[in-house]
C-alpha cells in the first residue's frame, strides 16, 4: 500500500477552511515577528537590544561593540536563519506535493546531501578552477555548486522512484538513503583532502550552523531563496491537482510536466542556496509542512506561505537554543533540529504504518 497524501480539501469545506488558514497566516506572521525580536535581543554576550534602543531613542550613539554585535553579527544571522528556515520548509512542502508523500524532505531523500557534496567540493577544490570561472562566479560559487548538486540529486531520485507516473514510496526512501550515502562518501573523501585550516569549518558546516552568517553570505543566498519563495505559490494549483494523480491532473487542464519541472528547479534553488550558507540542517522540511497539514489541510495555496513563516520561526528558535545551550560555546544547529525532528519523523512513520502500512 502507498503512503500517498490525502487529496486536497474538497471545495465544499470552503469558507471555514480558508478563514482558518488566513487566521493561521496572521498568527504565524506575528510569531515570526516575535521570534525575530527575541533572536536580535538574545545572545551569549551582554549586549542588550532594549538598552541599545533606549540609547538611540535618547539620541546617544551606540558603542562600537554594540553596533558590531547587533548589526554585523545578530542581524545578518537573523535574516539568514529566517531565509534558510523558510527555504527548507517550502522545499519540503514542494517535494511532498511532487512525490505525493508526507515523508519527502530535502535531507531524508538525499537532496541536502547532494547540495552539500557540491558545496564542499566548491570550498575545497574551487581554487583549482580556471581563473575565469572563479572570477565569473565570484562569491556565488558555493551557491551555484550547491544548486547543481541538489538539482542532480532530485533528478536522480525522481527518475529512480517514478515509473509510469507513479512514485513508489519504498523506492523513494531507499533511493534517498543510497544517494545520501553516496554523497556523504564523496563529501568525506573531499574533506579528507582539505587542509587543517579548512577541516574544522567543514566539520562544523556539515552539522549545520548559522555561526558564519555575514551580510555577504546573506546577499549571496537571498536573491536565489527569495525568487524560489516567490515562485512556489504559483505551483499551488498544480500540486493540488497532482494529489489526485498525474492523469487526473492532466484531465483538469494542468500542465503536469511543467509543474514538475518548475517544482524541481525551485526546490533545487532553495535547498542549494540554503545548504550553501548554512550546511546540512535536517527535518525542518518534514516537520513544518506536516504540522500545517494537520492544522489546515493539504491545500497548497495556504500550505506554502504558512510553511515559509513557520519554517523561519522554527529555525530562529533552534538557533537561539544553539547559541545559549552551552554558552559560551555553540551547538551546531543541525543537532537541535535533529533532536526535535527525528522523534517527529518516527511518529509520522509509525502513525502511517499503523493506518496504511508501507
Amino acid at each position: 500500500m502507498s503512503l500517498a497524501i490525502d487529496a486536497p480539501a474538497a471545495a465544499g469545506r470552503g469558507v471555514d477552511r480558508r478563514l482558518q488558514a488566513r487566521r493561521l497566516t496572521v498568527g504565524l506572521a506575528a510569531l515570526l515577528a516575535v521570534m525575530a525580536v527575541f533572536s536580535l535581543a538574545w545572545g551569549a554576550s551582554g549586549t542588550s537590544l532594549w538598552g541599545a534602543l533606549g540609547d538611540l531613542a535618547a539620541g546617544r550613539e551606540l558603542s562600537r561593540l554594540d553596533r558590531l554585535i547587533l548589526f554585523d553579527i545578530r542581524l545578518p544571522r537573523l535574516v539568514m536563519g529566517a531565509l534558510v528556515g523558510a527555504a527548507l520548509a517550502v522545499s519540503g512542502a514542494l517535494l511532498q506535493g511532487l512525490f505525493r508523500n508526507p515523508l519527502a524532505d530535502p535531507a531524508i531523500v538525499g537532496v541536502s546531501a547532494g547540495a552539500g557534496l557540491a558545496a564542499v567540493a566548491a570550498i575545497v577544490l574551487g581554487s583549482a578552477l580556471p581563473a575565469a570561472v572563479q572570477q565569473a562566479a565570484g562569491s556565488y560559487l558555493v551557491s551555484i555548486a550547491a544548486f547543481f548538486g541538489s538539482w542532480t540529486a532530485i533528478l536522480v531520485l525522481y527518475r529512480i522512484s517514478t515509473r509510469g507516473g507513479q512514485t513508489s514510496v519504498a523506492t523513494m526512501l531507499l533511493a534517498g538513503i543510497a544517494i545520501s550515502a553516496l554523497a556523504n562518501a564523496g563529501t568525506g573523501m573531499i574533506t579528507f583532502m582539505a587542509d587543517d585550516s579548512q577541516l574544522r569549518d567543514l566539520t562544523f558546516w556539515n552539522m549545520g550552523s548559522l555561526a558564519g552568517a555575514t551580510w555577504a553570505k546573506v546577499m549571496a543566498a537571498a536573491p536565489v531563496i527569495c525568487l524560489a519563495l516567490l515562485a512556489a505559490p504559483f505551483l499551488a494549483r498544480g500540486l493540488n491537482g497532482l494529489a489526485l494523480g498525474e492523469a487526473a491532473a492532466g484531465h483538469t487542464g494542468i500542465a503536469v510536466q511543467r509543474v514538475k519541472n518548475t517544482a524541481v528547479v525551485t526546490v533545487a534553488a532553495a535547498t542549494g542556496a540554503a545548504v550553501a550558507v548554512s550546511g546540512g540542517i535536517g527535518f525542518v522540511g518534514i516537520v513544518v509542512p506536516h504540522l500545517l497539514r494537520l492544522a489546515t489541510g493539504p491545500d497548497h495555496h495556504s500550505l506554502l506561505p504558512n510553511a515559509a513563516l513557520l519554517g523561519a520561526s522554527l529555525l530562529l528558535a533552534a538557533d537561539m537554543i544553539a547559541r545559549v545551550a552551552v554558552a559560551p560555546a555553540e551547538l551546531p544547529i543541525g543537532i537541535i533540529t535533529a533532536v526535535l525532528g527525528a522523534p517527529f519523523f518516527l511518529w509520522i512513520l509509525l502513525r502511517r504504518f499503523g493506518s496504511t502500512g508501507i
